[in-house]
């Protein structure tokens, strides 16, 4: 069978494809197929079957059908598509100075604008000659012709007309109860060659030559034949993606310069000079950091992490966090001025919701069976009565907080292991480091065994939750019945994020804000569970928590985007195409074999973005490398989407959407938390303010300098409180400001401690207004919508009520013309007579 997309007679185009299997047992699924078949054609769609004995498995039916111009021309209608009147004559943009430094990046224009400019208006039956419909077959495109069968399908019964049983309507319902095996439309060509048919456009072709091959990730993307073969809700994703990539480059540029400058002021860090130093590191005795199994230590055995330390934790952190609370409001204001150019380019100006996200789902038609009176329509819709509704929402609410509760309950067990086994690594490694791990040696401490080990078991637990959750949430989502589209996507969106919120930053947030945090003071420890639990509240060292932080975003951020671009790259039927370049089968058999393309596949595309948008905004401070890593993958999954889209899923049903939805205000939410979480990293978890106080208001000497500091920022704790523990020295260091044994204060706070607090809470407080006040300035300075787009949108609004005015006055003209001749003045006539 030649890879055609047409009927047998290879005219009509084929539109969608139905395929079953022929099961003995299987009268029941017979009976709804036949309804359902002999209600498509007389909504007036034309069908045609494939016997399984010409399928490659020889079990697989395949009904095509095909949308005659009757039934796209009332549907285009119905569902008010914006189709072309008039070609565009407002011109492109200016000539953008030195162009041909971007030409390398560029595409051939026949790819970027596979189409020319029209002005458009929604589609009306009784206007024919007004649009320029040169050829009815081609007027509409693939990507509209779908959607409208789709529309069809999704709402047609499969009851006989003598029965009334609402709930057996739609192709999805169909789907689930196993009547049809899939449904999809077809892609217009194998991806690697053209069609032989010059009908069709070998659009896939051209998708997959200039877009979803990695040697073209230096290239622009394709947006608008994108947008042509997959509808606009595809198109916006990957414009989103591509203008998410580009705006990452500047703060991957920024995070190199703050972590070059950590390298190059490697040599002036006085602070880990002196805990490295033998003559005051090696010879500061500090307190055991767990009860019984640990002993005491030296200083300088945290000689490497407080180097590692300095890399993150510098004076170009500060620069640098402030310059990512403006990036991201950059980023997302930039967003709308680019979404808005998209809005208008894609004819989605005068775009409602309610034309197409806002229609009444099959689902919600089906399963309420109350009826009430549109005020707006005044007519009988499906509704969900009050009690209902409250009942389903309260039990939603529960099931949600109940799985935010387990992932807490993780963390503490995570959290409970991390103190159990950082005594067992401890007991192990006090005596000899060399002896007991020759090939590592002293570079394996306790506090790095405990923190890389609690990371892995915590990515671990992580997707295990994930794997879980996401199908609690869709089914909790399916139990409220949304009215809509849209509703249902926002509902599922909310559910999913505020839960992957709190299942991938909550270890994040426990080791930025409340480790080490709650330590106590020798003697007076805090313990986790009360004193008799012997779980006394991790210490961070002496060189800060945040070197822990960074261990701990690096292990999760980078494990979820390894294993998410595994899971993509190595799909399970990778197979399928190259068994299409070997076997020349059927069209249809070749989209059958690749996988079906979800209602919910943008989503978990979506989610998986904004997450990451999260580890490089909330916790950037702590790894300003976050962004490169950031970049580097995105440049790598906008391709790999690229090729699932084009090689390994069938074609998706095109669907209108003119911004990223409930993912705009996620992102919103984001950038406002960013700038906080950042202020306080910079203030509790980096030790950037007590250093600074030091130097500043502490230092004994003349010279404002570092030395010293280590010693300063010590305590002190009499030995001899500790009768069971013999050690050759009179005192032990543990990190506070603390006043010394033997004064009348002795182990309360000095006022060392309170002048570094609150400097700590003016810092927060200054960072955050200076942030604010940039971003709202910068959210106020750069507007929603560029001056082009508004001076365009208008002149096409204008011209086309003229066009319109014109038209109608033109057919005015023409009806009282043919009325004068068919009915002449009764005077003329008599004289005729005479």
């Amino acid at each position: 069978i030649s890879d055609t997309v047409f009927f047998r007679d290879g005219v009509r185009r084929i539109d969608f494809i139905l395929s079953y299997l022929d099961d003995k047992d299987g009268e029941k699924k017979q009976e709804r197929r036949r309804e359902f078949e002999a209600n498509l054609k007389k909504a007036g769609l034309e069908l045609e079957t494939e016997d399984k004995s010409d399928s490659d498995d020889l079990k697989t039916y395949f009904l095509k059908i095909h949308a005659p111009w009757e039934v796209l021309a009332t549907y285009a209608d119905v569902l008010k598509i914006k189709v072309p009147f008039k070609e565009s004559d407002i011109p492109h943009g200016q000539d953008v100075p030195l162009e041909w430094l971007s030409r390398p990046f560029r595409l051939p224009e026949k790819v970027m604008r596979p189409q020319p400019d029209y002005f458009t208006s929604p589609f009306d039956k009784d206007k024919i000659d007004f649009f320029l419909i040169k050829n009815q077959d081609t007027f509409f495109p693939p990507s509209t012709r779908n959607r409208i069968v789709y529309y069809i399908l999704s709402r047609c019964p499969y009851h006989k007309e003598d029965r009334k049983e609402t709930d057996k309507k739609g192709i999805k319902r169909l789907l689930n109860n196993g009547t049809y095996t899939s449904a999809f439309p077809l892609h217009d060509c194998r991806y690697w060659e053209r069609n032989t048919n010059e009908q069709c456009e070998s659009e896939r072709y051209h998708l997959y030559k200039n877009w979803a091959r990695f040697l073209c990730f230096y290239k622009e993307q394709p947006l608008n034949l994108i947008r042509k073969y997959y509808g606009e809700k595809i198109g916006i994703y990957f414009a989103w993606l591509g203008f998410y990539t580009e705006m990452l480059f500047f703060a991957a540029v920024m995070g190199v310069i703050c972590f070059t400058y950590g390298v190059l002021s490697y040599d002036d860090n006085l602070t880990s000079k002196e805990i490295c130093d033998p003559s005051i590191g090696g010879s500061t005795v500090m307190c055991p950091l767990c009860d019984k199994k640990c002993s005491y230590w030296k200083l300088n055995s945290t000689c490497l992490s407080s180097w590692q330390s300095h890399l993150f934790d510098n004076e170009g952190t500060v620069f640098f966090a402030m310059f990512m609370g403006i990036w991201v409001t950059l980023f997302l204001e930039f967003w709308k001025r680019r979404q808005a150019q998209l809005e208008y380019e894609w004819d989605l100006v005068d775009f409602e919701e309610e034309q197409q996200q806002l229609q009444i789902r099959p689902e919600f038609e089906t399963k309420c069976t109350d009826q009430r009176l549109n005020r707006i329509t005044q007519e009988m819709e499906p509704y969900l009565p009050l009690p209902k509704k409250c009942g389903r929402f309260c039990l939603s609410g529960v099931t949600v907080l109940f799985w935010m509760l387990l992932i807490v309950a993780c963390i503490t067990g995570v959290i409970v292991y991390r103190l159990a086994v950082y005594a067992a690594f401890a007991s192990i490694m006090k005596d000899s480091p060399t002896k007991k791990i020759h090939l590592v040696g002293s570079l394996i401490t306790p506090q790095l065994a405990t923190s890389v080990t609690a990371s892995f078991i915590n990515f671990i637990i992580i997707m295990i939750l994930n794997f879980f959750y996401e199908r609690v949430a869709i089914w909790i989502t399916d139990m409220e019945i949304p009215k809509t589209h849209l509703e249902y996507e926002n509902k599922l969106t909310m559910k999913m994020f505020l839960f992957q919120f709190v299942n991938y930053y909550s270890s994040c947030f426990y080791v930025a804000f409340f480790k080490g945090k709650f330590v106590g003071y020798p003697g007076n420890y805090t313990y986790m569970f009360g004193k008799y639990s012997r779980l006394r509240n991790e210490e961070c060292d002496p060189g800060g928590c945040l070197i822990e932080l960074t261990t701990q975003l690096v292990i999760v951020m980078t494990g979820k985007q390894v294993c998410g671009n595994i899971q993509e790259a190595l799909l399970p039927n990778w197979w399928c195409s190259r068994k299409a370049r070997k076997d020349q089968y059927s069209r249809w058999e070749q989209d059958h074999d690749l996988q079906n393309f979800s209602q919910l596949g943008l989503f978990y595309e979506y989610l998986e973005m904004v997450i990451q948008f999260g580890f490089i905004t909330l916790f950037v401070a702590s790894f300003p490398l976050a962004p490169l890593l950031a970049l580097c993958n995105n440049i790598l999954e906008v391709r790999v989407d690229a090729w699932k889209f084009t090689t390994q899923f069938r074609r998706p049903v095109a669907a209108k959407a003119h911004n990223i939805g409930a993912w705009q205000e996620i992102l919103n939410v984001v950038a406002i938390l960013s700038v906080v979480t950042n202020a306080f990293i910079m203030a509790f978890t980096s030790d950037m303010i007590p250093r600074l106080v030091y130097l500043y208001a502490y230092h004994p000497g003349s010279e404002a300098t570092m030395s010293g500091y280590i010693n300063n920022s010590l305590s002190v704790y009499d030995i001899s409180q500790i009768p069971l523990l013999s050690i050759p020295i009179c005192c032990l260091r543990y990190r506070d400001y603390r006043y010394p044994p033997g004064h009348q204060r002795q182990y309360s706070h000095t006022m060392q401690f309170w002048h570094i607090l609150a400097a700590k809470l003016a810092f927060i407080i200054i960072m955050e207004h200076v942030v604010f006040v940039v971003k709202f300035f910068v959210a106020w300075l750069i507007p929603d919508v560029p001056s082009e787009v508004k001076a365009r949108i208008k002149r096409e609004r204008y011209l086309i009520q003229e066009y319109l005015h014109n038209y109608e006055v033109e057919k005015l003209k023409i009806q009282l013309s043919q009325s004068f001749i068919i009915e002449p003045k009764p005077g003329l006539l008599e004289k005729n007579v005479i």
